[in-house]
């Protein structure tokens, strides 16, 4: 698969926010009602209006596309966000497609967002796809556990993190 990667910027906020909506739904819908999916749909254009500000950093927000400018992926980090962050650099997010799982764009975003730092994570505790993906990128578990907000259902969430080598 073709695709390339670059910095976002504020005028990408509107095909990103739709991304990420249609990946939340390709990967949570086993643990999230239909409500919610719904409830984002519904307010796209006010995430987008949030979004754009967080896209003006020169911290890493990396989008992938493919040849008909379509974004596929898309990955951010920036300065660790947990009073007890156990480490300096947090990966925010990274999320694709399940067209284009297995083709080597969620490495490819997370070495464009993270290189080989050390660092660390989020990610849904029922999640094991993101889980192996993550650990076969050297992040593990380090025992901590919250939950999410009750408009994500509070559905529980694991720190994993990658070791300085």
């Amino acid at each position: 698969m073709d695709y390339g990667i670059r910095h976002a910027t504020a005028a990408d906020a509107d095909a990103l926010v739709r991304m990420h909506t249609l990946a939340h739904e390709q990967c949570y819908a086993a643990q999230l009602p239909a409500a919610f999916f719904e409830a984002r749909r519904a307010n796209i254009l006010e995430r987008v209006e949030r979004r754009r500000p967080h896209l003006d950093s020169t911290e890493p927000r990396i989008i992938a596309m493919d040849a008909s400018g379509e974004i596929l992926g898309f990955a951010d980090a920036g300065p660790g966000r947990d009073a007890d962050r156990p480490r300096e650099l947090e990966l925010y997010s990274l999320y694709t497609l399940t067209r284009v799982y297995g083709s080597g764009l969620g490495a490819a975003l997370l070495r464009a967002a993270i290189g080989d730092s050390p660092a660390y994570l989020w990610v849904l505790e029922d999640n094991p796809r993101a889980r192996a993906f993550y650990a076969k990128h050297g992040f593990q578990p380090d025992g901590e556990r919250k939950l999410l907000p009750a408009d994500w259902y509070e559905l529980p969430e694991i720190r994993l993190v990658r070791p300085v080598e």
